[in-house]
């Protein structure tokens, strides 16, 4: 029998890979392998806590959510309709925008607004819950439906357990026995907000039916169940440059309390002992002089002081406050950089510092933004909070009539089915931009409809707008340069032909 010796020690080599190892290098390179949910729910609440404080205070912890917020909603994501004829669909667009107005359980926000709000809890807590609530018919609403959006902390994860049916409760969410999402345990207010004392409800949680919660979070492992606030990574370096930024200050400030200080000198300008006078031959004080009491000085310190040293003569230096010390902008900028990358915004755009960035790397810089930013749109919020909003409008609005669908059920997939479009991203450069698009429709490498929905815009409304421009600009008599029929890329007039066929000028319109 041929034999191969013994395994190495995998303590030591790791099984081949450095990082596997426990050598004297990697002695305190302990990590223990956790679960996706046991190595954050624990501390959870204590993480969310703190990355919403960080979002209060830490300047640049806030203005990365508000660039966050900024790029991935805007002004926000619009629904169109693909299912029913042009007529149906008008009628639908109409509900949708009367809707959109009233659909906040709050009263406070559109629906814009709302989709901003639940990125913003999602970038500062990691998560959010929106809540479906049902309204009468006698409320008076375009349909009969509103949206409560819920802050993480009042759905705790802390609470674990088994309810009365059976099911498990694990970080405040009930599974039936298949694994599948059936309740939220939920507080009816936020636990962290004052309550009157007759308020007792307000601490007792509820049980609210899946079916009636949208649960918004980015899972980062498989079998995750809770989000973790996107700063996690980071909150201690945010903590800790913020320290080092503040002790910084605050030496400045000390620093320059004292401007200057008047001392003694003789007639040539040289320092002089204001005891000297008054000592023995042998250098010490007389009998009943204490030098503390003629020495010391009974001063305040506040911005701009000076001393006065005493004497007959008059004397003035200047003090040289200390810098913030040469390394300390490249400490900063290191630690920008870290807070930058785990937020998923660029440091020139969470910062403004564009020095020494040429036009060629800040696309690319943006570019790459933009891919993240729009990951984030399409596999989670869009296909996880939206189109399910989206999907409880059209049961609701079918339900109370205000949209006639015959033999909804067997179609509602259909119907529902809705085309997104985002805000579009502006031009980096205007010129450049419109000439490659217009090359690339021309080159059959895109249609019109998608450049036009990639700037955020519905290409049937664009060309609806273009065909009353042309109509109004004809019965006025308007030729404007602007207008491709009458006036070709070159700059030179063209006939308009009678009919909708292209001129046969040759010149490219």
């Amino acid at each position: 029998m041929v034999g191969y010796g013994a395994p190495p020690n995998e303590t030591t080599h790791g099984g081949g890979y450095k990082a596997g190892g426990n050598g004297r290098r990697l002695q305190m390179m302990r990590s223990a392998s956790l679960g996706p949910n046991v190595v954050t729910l624990y501390s959870l609440g204590e993480i969310v806590a703190r990355a919403r404080n960080a979002a209060r205070n830490d300047p640049w912890a806030g203005a990365a959510a508000d660039k966050s917020v900024a790029n991935g909603i805007g002004t926000g994501i619009q629904a169109k309709p693909l299912w029913g004829t042009k007529a149906w669909q008008a009628r639908e667009r109409k509900l949708w925008k009367r809707f959109s107005k009233h659909c906040d359980a709050e009263g406070v926000l559109n629906f814009d607004g709302i989709q901003a709000l639940i990125w913003r809890e999602c970038e500062e807590a990691g998560e959010c819950f929106v809540r479906l609530r049902n309204r009468r018919l006698s409320d008076g609403l375009p349909v009969p439906l509103q949206l409560q959006v819920i802050e993480a902390e009042q759905c705790p994860p802390h609470f674990y357990g088994t309810a009365s049916n059976g099911n498990q409760i694990r970080a405040g969410i009930e599974f039936d026995l298949i694994g599948r999402r059936v309740a939220y345990w939920m507080y009816p207010r936020h636990p962290g907000d004052y309550h009157a004392g007759t308020d007792i409800d307000a601490t007792t949680l509820k049980r609210v039916p899946a079916d009636e919660v949208i649960h918004v979070y980015e899972p980062l492992r498989a079998g995750q169940i809770r989000g973790i606030p996107r700063s996690a990574s980071v909150l201690v370096r945010m903590f800790n440059l913020d320290t080092m930024d503040d002790a910084v200050l605050e030496r400045q400030k000390i620093g320059n309390l004292l401007v200057g200080f008047f001392e003694d000198a003789d007639t040539s300008g040289e320092p002089r002992d204001p005891l000297a006078d008054q000592l023995t031959g042998d250098g010490t004080a007389p009998a009943g002089l204490r030098p503390e009491d003629e020495g010391a000085l009974d001063v305040s310190m506040e911005p701009g002081s000076t001393i006065d040293l005493g004497g007959t003569g008059r004397k003035f230096n200047q003090t040289k406050p200390p810098d913030a010390g040469n390394n300390y902008p490249d400490y900063l900028r290191t630690g920008l950089l870290a807070i930058a990358a785990r937020w998923g915004v660029p440091y020139e755009v969470l910062t403004g510092d564009l020095r020494n960035v040429s036009d060629r790397a800040l696309r690319l810089i943006l570019n790459e933004f933009r891919r993240f930013i729009e990951m984030r749109q399409w596999l989670m919020l869009i296909p996880r909070c939206l189109q399910p909003i989206r999907e409880a409008y059209f049961d609701r609005a079918v339900l109370a009539g205000a949209l006639t669908v015959p033999g909804y059920d067997e179609i509602r997939e259909d119907v529902s089915e809705t085309l997104w479009v985002p805000q579009g991203w502006p031009y980096s450069h205007p010129v450049q931009d419109v000439d490659a698009d217009i090359k690339a429709i021309r080159g059959g490498l895109e249609s019109k409809s998608a450049t036009i929905l990639r700037k955020g815009e519905d290409p049937d409304e664009v060309a609806d707008q273009i065909q009353q421009d042309n109509a109004d600009a004809d019965a006025r008599g308007f030729i404007f340069d602007t207008d491709p029929r009458r006036v070709a890329r070159t700059g030179s007039a063209q006939k308009a032909p009678a009919d909708d066929t292209a001129s046969e000028s040759g010149e490219t319109p």
